[in-house]
C-alpha cells in the first residue's frame, strides 16, 4: 500500500479498529481506570535484588557506615512503588467485577496495609533465600563460591523474585505475582507460578525449561534440573458451563531432600514423591512413589554406525 493510498484509507481503518474494540472488552481497557504496570513491577523486582544482595545489584560501593542510608533510601521507594501497584491491581480486580464503586477506599487501605506488611517480611525471606543460595553452591561442583551463584545462576535469580512473589500471592495480591514472575521467567528461562509452596535450600541446576505448577509443594533441600515439569495431568471442568475448575490441587506434592534429573516429568494434583527420593532424567511420572524411590528409565540402547556398518551397544 503507497502512503498516499493509506492516506485515503486511514478514516475507515482506524473506524474498524476502534469498533473491533467496543464490540469485544476482552482484549482492551477503555474507560478504566486502574491498571498495574509491568515496568512498575520489574522496577520492584531490581529495588528488591538491590535489598537482598547488596552490594551485588544496584549501588556498588557499599560499607557498613553507608548501608543504613542506602536500605532507608531504598525501602521508601520500595513502599511508594509497591503500594501503588497493589492498588492498581486491586482496583483493577475490583473494576472488572464491578465492585469498585464500594471498594475505592478499601482498595487503597489495603495496599497501603498490604505494602507495610511486605517490607515487614523482608528479613525473613532472606534468610530464606540464603540458604537457596548455599544450597546454590553445595549443590554445584562448577561453582566458585556463593558470589558467583548471586552473580551467575538464573536459578538464584529466579528462585528470590518467586519468593517474594509468593509472599504477595499469600496475601492475596491479584496480578502483581504472577507479573512478577512472569517477568523472571522470560530472564532465566525458568517459570515458577507463585502459589507453589517451596521449602528452604531450594536448587535448579542450569534451569532452562523448568516449570512448576501453581498448587505444587516442594519440601526441603530439593534439587531438580534443566527441562523438570512438575504439573498438571488434567483439567477438570465443570458439568454445568464446561469452564475449568479454579483452585484444585492440580500439580504434584515432593517431599524433602528429592533429587529430579533432567527432562522428568511429574503430573497430578494427587501424585506424591515421598522424602529421600531420586527421579532418573526423562521419566514419565503420573503417580506416587514412596520415600527412598530410585525412578529410572531403562538404558536406551544406542546405535553405532562406523563406516557401512551399524552395531548396536550400550556403550560410546
Amino acid at each position: 500500500m503507497e502512503p498516499k493510498q493509506l492516506g485515503a484509507r486511514l478514516p475507515q481503518l482506524v473506524d474498524r479498529i476502534v469498533e473491533s474494540y467496543l464490540a469485544d472488552h476482552r482484549t482492551q481497557h477503555i474507560d478504566k481506570e486502574f491498571l498495574p504496570s509491568t515496568a512498575a513491577i520489574i522496577e520492584i523486582c531490581d529495588m528488591l535484588m538491590e535489598l537482598t544482595y547488596p552490594g551485588y545489584f544496584g549501588r556498588m560501593g557499599l560499607t557498613r557506615h553507608n548501608i543504613a542510608y542506602h536500605v532507608g533510601e531504598l525501602l521508601p521507594r520500595l513502599w511508594d512503588q509497591l503500594s501503588d501497584q497493589v492498588h492498581q491491581a486491586l482496583c483493577h480486580a475490583a473494576e472488572q467485577s464491578g465492585r469498585l464503586s464500594e471498594d475505592g477506599q478499601a482498595c487503597r487501605d489495603k495496599a497501603v496495609q498490604i505494602a507495610s506488611d511486605f517490607l515487614e517480611a523482608i528479613p525473613n525471606i532472606r534468610a530464606q533465600l540464603a540458604d537457596d543460595v548455599q544450597a546454590a553452591y553445595d549443590g554445584d561442583p562448577a561453582a566458585f563460591d556463593t558470589s558467583e551463584c548471586i552473580l551467575a545462576y538464573p536459578a538464584v535469580h529466579a528462585i528470590t523474585i518467586f519468593r517474594y512473589a509468593h509472599h504477595l500471592y499469600e496475601l492475596d495480591v491479584p496480578y502483581v505475582p504472577r507479573i512478577m514472575c512472569e517477568h523472571v521467567h522470560r530472564i532465566t528461562g525458568i517459570d515458577i507460578h507463585p502459589g507453589a509452596r517451596i521449602g528452604r535450600s531450594f536448587f535448579i541446576d542450569h534451569g532452562t525449561g523448568v516449570v512448576i505448577g501453581e498448587t505444587c509443594r516442594i519440601g526441603r533441600r530439593v534439587k531438580i534440573y534443566q527441562g523438570v515439569t512438575l504439573g498438571a495431568l488434567s483439567f477438570a471442568k465443570d458439568e454445568v458451563t464446561g469452564m475449568l475448575v479454579k483452585g484444585i490441587k492440580r500439580h504434584p506434592d515432593v517431599e524433602d531432600n528429592v533429587v529430579i534429573y533432567a527432562g522428568a516429568t511429574i503430573l497430578g494434583g494427587d501424585t506424591v514423591i515421598g522424602h529421600d527420593s531420586v527421579i532418573g532424567g526423562n521419566v514419565w511420572l503420573i503417580h506416587s512413589v514412596p520415600p527412598g524411590s530410585k525412578v529410572y528409565n531403562q538404558t536406551p540402547k544406542p546405535m553405532i554406525q562406523t563406516g557401512s556398518s551399524i552395531q548396536n551397544d550400550y556403550t560410546v
